[in-house]
């Protein structure tokens, strides 16, 4: 299972995101470069609907394939007294011929992305990734190359993290604090819930690319963090 949280941000802004979670992580991005391609089973396989991700990172010298199955949200008042959505997921790596197998099994094609952009990957109270991204469509069935942006000027940000039926709370309280950090630039929320950019992006943007980028500056008593004018107590 997996807790996730979900926001956008516009383009013109991303590069600031960038310098705050930077300095929040304290590690290095990784580049991403994702096709994804979404599969439905065929209703004659069982009354419940099925869908699988297969995902393959063209960022990789040799594209690497991996299959995610991703299953129902929690639901009760449990699920609705936090604020990020916690759901089912299984994931596994799989070889380049898994897309012929699930053909075969009855999965059938229901659309397919390209994400560009960037990761954050760390630990936090939790097993975080942040990622940031172009969603882009094909105009011809698995034509990376001419892919086009869904939504241009705008990027999707997402934060996500493993976690169990005995530790699902502790992780999203991870999550929520965490996505705390980012409300000068985005809102994040539950998948599914729209609340558009932030009105104080364009201002907190600024601030953090003025001053060539800013300076990160840590404590290893306060863990503090100071960018470009704006400061983060974490």
């Amino acid at each position: 299972m997996e807790c996730v949280v979900q926001g956008i941000i516009e383009t013109q802004h991303v590069e600031a995101l960038e310098i705050l979670l930077q300095g929040i992580c304290g590690v290095q991005r990784d580049r991403l470069r994702v096709h994804e391609i979404c599969l439905k089973n065929n209703p004659n396989l069982g009354n419940v609907a099925s869908e699988v991700r297969l995902l393959c990172d063209l960022e990789q010298p040799e594209p690497t394939w991996t299959v995610k199955h991703l299953g129902g949200a929690m639901r009760g008042a449990g699920a609705e007294q936090i604020s990020v959505l916690v759901r089912t997921m299984v994931e596994s790596k799989v070889s380049k011929n898994a897309l012929r197998l699930f053909n075969a099994l009855g999965y059938k094609l229901d659309h397919e992305l390209l994400r560009v952009g960037f990761a954050f990957h760390f630990q936090r109270g939790a097993q975080i990734t942040v990622t940031v991204s172009s969603v882009n469509k094909m105009l011809k069935l698995h034509a990376t190359d001419e892919a086009v942006p869904v939504t241009p000027g705008i990027q999707l940000v997402e934060v996500t993290a493993p976690a169990s039926s005995e530790n699902y709370t502790e992780v999203a309280s991870a999550v929520s604090s965490f996505c705390e950090y980012l409300a000068p630039l985005l809102h994040l929320s539950k998948p599914g819930v729209s609340t558009g950019v932030v009105p104080t992006a364009a201002a907190a943007a600024v601030s953090l690319m003025s001053d060539g980028g800013g300076t990160t500056l840590f404590s290893p008593h306060t863990t503090r963090i100071k960018t470009a004018g704006l400061a983060w107590s974490i």
